[in-house]
């Protein structure tokens, strides 16, 4: 049996995904089993934040064409200041693995090589750096759903988020939609060129 019909078959995977705006991403990701999430209104902040920047610059390919070269040198700037303002906040903490995940208004699913200490029903926090270009992170409140081992040395981790305030699952819910039409987009210019 392959890792993607354990995948399909698995009822985590129909709780948190089915008819739910997915992505599939592979970014920093970490799953701490027993911490608490304190407050959610700095994950809110930054997620509101980047939708903001994320929608002045264009996710679209070809909105991002019309940028002037001298605005996208400013863009890049500010890219490499926020990357190099995030690492130098960040030098005394551990780096976030960088693994696969499915990601939906419901819950995550970690693709990670080594498995967790960890059973259905543990509280924790999922941290995420919800964009490539800026190295901050969110943190989400979450309960462990089940965790399998599937093929070529991946253990599945499926993670439910717990009591997310609505403001943070508004905000969640238009970034996830950003990098669903951003995966479309790519999708269309990879299709084209072929």
């Amino acid at each position: 049996m392959t890792t993607s019909i354990i995948l399909v078959e698995h009822p985590a995977e129909h709780a948190l995904f089915d008819g739910a705006l997915t992505c599939d991403a592979v970014l920093p990701a970490r799953f701490d089993p027993g911490r608490r999430v304190v407050m959610q209104a700095p994950s809110e902040a930054l997620l509101k934040g980047l939708a903001i920047a994320e929608d002045v610059r264009g996710d679209d390919p070809e909105e991002r064409k019309e940028a002037t070269p001298s605005q996208q040198r400013i863009e890049a700037k500010l890219d490499l200041v926020l990357s190099l303002l995030g690492r130098l906040a960040r030098r005394h903490e551990e780096a976030l693995p960088v693994i696969a995940l499915r990601w939906s208004h419901r819950g995550v699913r970690l693709d990670s090589t080594t498995p967790l200490a960890c059973t259905a029903g543990d509280p924790g926090i999922v941290t995420m750096q919800p964009a490539a270009w800026l190295s901050d992170q969110i943190e989400l409140p979450a309960t462990v759903m089940d965790q399998v081992e599937g093929s070529q040395g991946l253990h599945h981790l499926w993670l439910q988020f717990d009591a997310l305030n609505a403001g943070l699952a508004e905000a969640m819910d238009r970034h996830l939609f950003r990098l669903h039409r951003r995966q479309v987009a790519e999708a269309r210019q990879l299709a084209s060129r072929t």
